[in-house]
Order: structure tokens, then C-alpha cells, then sequence
């Protein structure tokens, strides 16, 4: 496996929160990060996750959802007494049952330089299920047969699946709708098909047994998807610390507590080159790279031994949720610009705004 690094272009944000205006009146945008991206008719476009949420009432949990009246997904707002004891901001149990604090869409933007992007008003996917009763979150896109396979997380109070949806123009979209059901997410669609099947990375979520980590799946349709194989988990190993306590303590650290793929994988002369993130025990995201063998992606050619990214800036540590670089779009410029060739890498920065980074081969 060559060597690559991944170097930040700007030292600032090139979106953030404050960029993006409410869907609704009397919401406020909490956070608009972890952008899908592609090129289309010479722009870059991204995928934001915005999450938004009525704005703040004084002693009250205030908590936006959809549900079904008549028989119809909509929106409604729940309000419950605040908690005298503390309590997470983003998830919260309320009467024996978990609820997410802001309701998250999908929503575009473009660019014609891949920095400066202009960003849409309207949702592009908003939740319209009760698949999606809690949200609509990490979008990938891949570019495939004339099409652009878009897969995101579909959240509702069974838990995280993966939702479907198709568009040759991002204008019209065709919502195929939930292809992995929960929990699950961080699904990567291969953009073209590997001796005669479609292919997708995956992560089941685990409880007791086991650890996070990265799954292969194939289909003959796109939709119905089977023949899962484990491909690669988080590589810290956990060890017995002082006053009994568990901790993860060695080189691999950094994704022994977590581990996703990344954008689409994108093919190279010597694999499929895969994007993928690890956090550690405390919860702090950087990103890495695996290398999977062109024909059979369940083998692996080689994985990065220390993060090519890590949470270092002020605007990546501090934010919604703190201590995050997430990336789950990428581009390559085609020969025809004057970014011939150059992979750039958008990134959630602290669920809070994004990044932008190159990646280079040496």
C-alpha cells in the first residue's frame, strides 16, 4: 500500500452552522456537518446534515419528530418538564423511551470551485417516514449506471437503518426506501458493480459480543443485499487498568472504540481505496484509510497504522460534539480541470461545520 497523507487545505471552516438558514420558523439550525459530495455538470455538490430543533424553551425538553396522524408521517413537536438532573443535550430518555433532542435533513449545496459553496434554503431529503420518524443523517453518494445511489442513515425509535434514494438530476429524487434494516449505518455503495454484483460496505451496530466494525454485502438489484462477510474491525485491544477499570492503551487506541466507512470507495491501481473513521474510548473521531484487493474487497491489502487526520484545530475540538473530524464525501477532479487528478476530502468538523482536505499519494 502506498504511503498518503491527508493535508487541510484551509485553516478554517469552509461551512458552518451559521451558514445555513431553518427549514422551519421558529427552529434553530444546531449543526450542519458530515456533507456527502460528487461532481455534477462541472460544480461540486454536497449533501449536508442539518440538524434543527425549536428553538429553546425555559424548563421544557421541547423534541421534533414525525409521526403518524391519519394515517400521514408529520411533523409535530413533543414538550416534557426538564430534567433537574443533568442530561445529554442530544439523546435523552424520557418515560422509559429514547428521543433525539434535533430532527437532521439533507440539504444542498454547490460550488464551482469546491470551497465556496451556495447553499439551498429548502431540504433536499427531508423525513417523510416513520423509518425516518427521528431523522435523516451521513448521506454517501455514488455515481453508478447514469445514476447517483444516494445511502443515508434513517433513524427513528427502532434505531439507526439505511435508507435509499435515486436521482439523476438532484432535483427529482426517487426514495427507494429502507435496504439495511437497524441498527446499522455507514453504508459505502462500490460504484460499480465486482464480478456482476452490486457491493456495499456496512456496519452493524453490536451490544454485548463483539466490536464495531466494517461488513461487505452484495446484491443482484441494488436493494436486497446479502452474503455479509466481516472485512475489518477497530484494532484496540482493551486492558485491564488501574482500580479494575478497562482501558484501551496501545497504538491502535485511536479506533478501539469505533470504526465506519467512509465516502464511496474509489478505485486505484492497486485496490479499492477506502475512507473510513475510528474514535477511541473518549469518543474522538479521526480518519484512515484501508486498502481492499480490486476484485475480491474482502480482502484486505493494507490499512493505516496511525490516523491521517486527528481532531487538532480549535473548530474541530470544540462544537455540538466535541473532538471530530467525520468524513463521508470525497472528489476526484477529472483530467479536464485544473485540479486534474486531486482527491479532496470534506469533513464534519465537531458535528459543527466542515472541513476541507487533500489527499496525496507520495
Amino acid at each position: 500500500m502506498r504511503s498518503y497523507q491527508l493535508q487541510r487545505l484551509v485553516d478554517q471552516p469552509i461551512l458552518q452552522t451559521s451558514d445555513v438558514k431553518p427549514t422551519i420558523a421558529g427552529f434553530d439550525v444546531l449543526g450542519a456537518f458530515n456533507p456527502a459530495a460528487c461532481l455534477f455538470n462541472n460544480e461540486v455538490l454536497i449533501l449536508l446534515r442539518v440538524a434543527e430543533a425549536p428553538k429553546a424553551e425555559k424548563g421544557y425538553i421541547v423534541i421534533p419528530l414525525i409521526e403518524e396522524q391519519d394515517g400521514v408521517p408529520t411533523l409535530i413537536i413533543k414538550r416534557f418538564p426538564e430534567p433537574s438532573e443533568p442530561y445529554d443535550p442530544r439523546v435523552i430518555t424520557i418515560q422509559g423511551k429514547v428521543y433525539l433532542t434535533s430532527l437532521s435533513h439533507l440539504r444542498l449545496a454547490r460550488s464551482t470551485d469546491g470551497i465556496h459553496f451556495t447553499i439551498d434554503e429548502k431540504p433536499f431529503l427531508f423525513p417523510a417516514r416513520m423509518d425516518e420518524s427521528y431523522g435523516i443523517e451521513d448521506a454517501r453518494i455514488t455515481f453508478m449506471e447514469g445514476k447517483y445511489w444516494i445511502t443515508y442513515t434513517a433513524v427513528s425509535e427502532h434505531g439507526p437503518g439505511v435508507g435509499l434514494a435515486v436521482t439523476t438530476d438532484f432535483i427529482t429524487v426517487d426514495r427507494v426506501g429502507m435496504i439495511l434494516p437497524p441498527p446499522n449505518k455507514d453504508v459505502a455503495l462500490f460504484p460499480q458493480k465486482i464480478n456482476g454484483k452490486y457491493m456495499l460496505l456496512h456496519r452493524p451496530m453490536v451490544s454485548e459480543i463483539g466490536k464495531p466494525s466494517v461488513w461487505l454485502a452484495e446484491s443482484a438489484d441494488g436493494i436486497h443485499w446479502g452474503n455479509h462477510r466481516f472485512v475489518f474491525g477497530g484494532r484496540g485491544r482493551p486492558h485491564q487498568g488501574p482500580a479494575g477499570q478497562e482501558r484501551i492503551n496501545n497504538q491502535f487506541a485511536w479506533e478501539g472504540g469505533k470504526i465506519g466507512a467512509g465516502p464511496e470507495p474509489m478505485l486505484t491501481d492497486d485496490g479499492w481505496l477506502v475512507c473510513y473513521h475510528g474514535a477511541d474510548e473518549t469518543h474522538a473521531y479521526s480518519l484512515a484509510l484501508a486498502l481492499l484487493d480490486r476484485d475480491d474487497p474482502s480482502r484486505i491489502i493494507g490499512r493505516s497504522d496511525t490516523p491521517l487526520l486527528r481532531p487538532e484545530l480549535s473548530w474541530e475540538r470544540d462544537g455540538f460534539f466535541p473532538n471530530v473530524v467525520f468524513s463521508n464525501g470525497w472528489i476526484q477532479w477529472p483530467d479536464n480541470s485544473n485540479k486534474a487528478g486531486k482527491i479532496w476530502v470534506y469533513y464534519g468538523a465537531a458535528d459543527s461545520g466542515v472541513g476541507l482536505a487533500e489527499l496525496i499519494a507520495e
